[in-house]
């Protein structure tokens, strides 16, 4: 049977087509743009791709930090839109400010301010997804939201590569292409949000209480208290934290990484555009699959997929290797982080996805904070990017373990009595 989104399911899976204008952008000339204003400094290939992952790191430190106090006030009643839209507007600002720095140290700096809105934003936006559809439907709408996102940031992607790469023949400087490259951008992210921003109501949610902000402190406590109860929870976020550690790494270094083996730059922008390209109808097929076979298994298949990937990029030295790599991530990209994020909905109580969500978020942020900073640490030790990459393998060898055990829990039918309980004062 065809499916078929409602209109504020569309609306919702807008927000990934415009988000992802800004992921593609960090992980492609993002990168390579600071690449050459830390090369105009005089900084070397290692130093450059080991400051640009600490500064991701520096990101998720911080999200990690705000993300489920945040969310966890998002959740309280006609919250969670105004939220999410304050922390859209920071990422997109910030996005047109990129364009004004041309020192590599403020670049890095206005790069941490836009970044954190834009993860930040994700928190909400992913605990929107139980307000937008039902259960049954949540595996095929994440995964719609995925794929989507993957085609539709090829739009500005595409017309912003074609103004960099083009910058001499029309009489543009490197600074000004970009700067007009991250505008547009920015306008992108923001037009395609209007729909949701416009249609979307909080229907899961906790009442107003006199003192929003403390509540929020308190509710958090005790949710923390409550995970402990609930291993299938617990095991699923301790399982995520390891395995999207690799994901998120390899999304944000990949660039970075091909630069500082000194590969041509154009070839790596044109063979993470053909990564957007596979990703679409791969994460649409995940979508299709998760309506006939267990979550779990494709989830598993798609750690194990990203497990090989890790250990063939440890042996890249050339561009088509690289092309190589751009296509199988595609393959699995979006799969593992849509069906992750519906998973995810299933088994937790949809009145405190924003409180949950905030503390999957600290996993998936905790994660890639550890797996950049691996990759920058043993990179500048051993003086070899492929050692420091190749690290990122054991981060899925333990994610595919505990996931497997994660999924041998039966999920708590008592839990969410057991939550309220404790918030009454009652455990």
């Amino acid at each position: 049977m065809k499916f078929k989104m409602t209109k504020l399911e569309k609306n919702w899976v807008l927000y990934d087509v415009g988000n992802s204008a800004f992921v593609l952008l960090v992980s492609t000339i993002m990168p390579l743009y600071f690449n050459y204003l830390a090369g105009n400094a005089g900084l070397t290939s290692v130093e450059y791709l080991a400051y640009w992952g600490y500064a991701a790191s520096i990101v998720t430190i911080i999200v990690a930090l705000l993300g489920p106090i945040l969310g966890t006030l998002a959740d309280t009643k006609d919250f969670k839109r105004p939220i999410f839209t304050a922390s859209l507007m920071i990422g997109a600002t910030a996005c047109i400010g990129l364009g004004l720095s041309r020192q590599w140290l403020l670049f890095l700096v206005i790069f941490a301010i836009a970044k954190v809105g834009f993860s930040s934003s994700l928190i909400f936006y992913d605990s929107m997804l139980s307000d937008v559809t039902t259960e049954e439907r949540l595996d095929r709408v994440s995964s719609q939201g995925y794929a989507w996102g993957y085609i539709g940031s090829c739009v500005p992607f595409i017309v912003c590569l074609g103004i960099v790469l083009g910058a001499d023949k029309l009489g543009l400087t490197m600074n000004m292409a970009m700067g007009i490259a991250f505008v547009i951008v920015a306008v992108w992210w923001i037009v395609m949000s209007t729909p949701l921003l416009k249609s979307y109501r909080q229907i899961h949610s906790v009442e107003k209480q006199p003192h929003p902000v403390r509540t929020s402190f308190s509710r958090l406590g005790n949710t923390l208290k409550s995970v402990k109860k609930e291993k299938k929870i617990f095991l699923f976020l301790l399982a995520f934290f390891f395995y999207i550690d690799g994901v998120y790494t390899i999304i944000d270094m990949a660039t970075a990484y091909g630069s500082a083996l000194g590969l041509d730059s154009t070839g790596l922008l044109l063979a993470l555009l053909v990564t957007q390209f596979v990703a679409f109808p791969s994460a649409l097929i995940f979508g299709r699959l998760a309506a006939k076979y267990d979550t779990v298994k494709l989830i598993t298949i798609s750690i194990a997929a990203y497990l090989g990937i890790a250990i063939f990029a440890m042996f890249l030295h050339s561009q088509w290797q690289f092309w190589l790599l751009a296509i199988l991530v595609g393959m699995f990209q979006g799969g593992i982080q849509a069906l992750s994020r519906s998973y995810f909905a299933k088994i937790i109580p949809a009145e405190k996805s924003g409180e949950y969500f905030g503390l999957m978020d600290i996993c998936g942020k905790g994660a890639s904070f550890l797996g950049t900073t691996v990759v920058s640490v043993v990179s500048q030790l051993t003086g070899n990017v492929n050692i420091g990459v190749g690290m990122i393998a054991v981060f899925f060898i333990a994610g595919i373990v505990i996931f497997r055990c994660s999924a041998h829990e039966k999920k708590d039918e008592n839990y969410v009595l057991y939550t309220t309980k404790i918030e009454q004062g009652n455990v």
